[in-house]
């Protein structure tokens, strides 16, 4: 197929993009390239998307299948003007955070989704539910319905940036010294690994998938993933649990960003990993077992350094306080 990929350089476009090559696919990234490079045996059409309609220019040709992963509605919605007629398929990488509810188990497909964005509003982190949504709409609109909504859960695996998955079992490996958790062992998490996302992606573009599905992880417990960071990293020391207002109540944040515990949720968000993912997997949607997810990500922790700087989960003297508070009050 002749594939084109709106993006290429970073996590997931990357990994699109190198299956797409490694299956003998004619790939080409269209990417401004600030950062990183499109992976080898690609076409690089350098452009800076934020720079309007003229982006497109370079874009020669038809394509069997254009993979979007855009989060601002306005680039988005001028690809498609610039490419949608051109396209055999469309794939617009959306998101979960697309729906109004979290607090719903085993919500599909069919869940009431956020208004989408309202045009001329500038799209934020604190609007990307909106922004994704908005980006869904224009994409059907274009395509007359014929498009993959890919709407993807919480992405792990190796080269993840937002250092989300990998804390756990990179904190495990960095040190035996007390480990602070949040007290949530029955709770679910739901990790979708990039490489299965990607080769997900391409397969439902061969077979011409269409609408939206759910690209979710199967649900693991919170005490499960534990266990087997622990173990996978062969960590000694003692694991210290905490209540959530205990640790709100200490300043630690949910989910993500510094001095948070990653995959912790607030109240109020039991579907948020726990939404069906039956739909995607009866069109094809296949994943390896966690496990393995969890042992490349540690390798690639440990790559990167155990030690070094994070965006997300808490820093070392952070933890340190707690456990001493914690251990105090015995």
């Amino acid at each position: 197929m002749r594939i084109l990929v709106l993006g290429g350089t970073a996590f997931l476009s990357s990994e699109v993009a190198r299956q797409a090559v490694a299956a003998g696919h004619q790939v080409t990234c269209l990417a401004r390239g600030s950062a990183a490079e499109p992976p080898a045996g690609v076409h690089w059409v350098q452009a800076d998307r934020s720079l309007g309609a003229n982006s497109y220019t370079e874009l020669r040709g038809d394509w069997d299948a254009v993979i979007e992963v855009a989060r601002d509605p306005v680039p988005a919605t001028e690809a498609l003007t610039a490419v949608a007629n051109r396209a055999g398929h469309w794939t617009f990488v959306s998101s979960c955070s697309v729906y109004a509810d979290h607090s719903t188990p085993d919500a599909a497909e069919d869940a009431p989704l956020l208004q989408p964005l309202a045009p001329g509003t500038k799209s934020t982190p604190e609007n990307y539910g909106e922004s994704k949504a908005a980006i869904e709409q224009v994409t059907l609109k274009a395509t007359g319905g014929k498009a993959h909504l890919c709407r993807a859960g919480l992405i792990g695996g190796p080269g993840d940036g937002t250092d989300r998955y990998g804390y756990w079992p990179a904190r495990f490996a960095r040190d035996n010294r007390p480990a602070v958790v949040p007290d949530i062992a029955s709770h679910a998490t739901q990790v979708i690994d990039v490489r299965d996302l990607a080769g997900w992606i391409l397969t439902a573009a061969e077979q011409e998938v269409t609408g939206p599905l759910n690209a979710v992880g199967n649900r693991v417990p919170f005490g499960d993933y534990l266990e087997e960071s622990r173990t996978a990293a062969g960590y000694g020391g003692e694991v210290l649990s905490a209540s959530e207002d205990w640790l709100v109540g200490h300043g630690i944040d949910y989910w993500s960003g510094p001095d948070s515990l990653p995959l912790w949720l607030p109240p109020g968000h039991d579907g948020f990993c726990t939404r069906s993912n039956q739909a995607a997997r009866a069109a094809g949607l296949t994943m390896a077992p966690w496990q393995e997810t969890l042992a490349d990500t540690l390798a690639d922790e440990r790559r990167q350094g155990l030690e070094r700087r994070r965006k997300a989960g808490l820093a070392p003297a952070t933890e340190a306080r707690l456990a001493e508070e914690l251990l105090g009050s015995r």
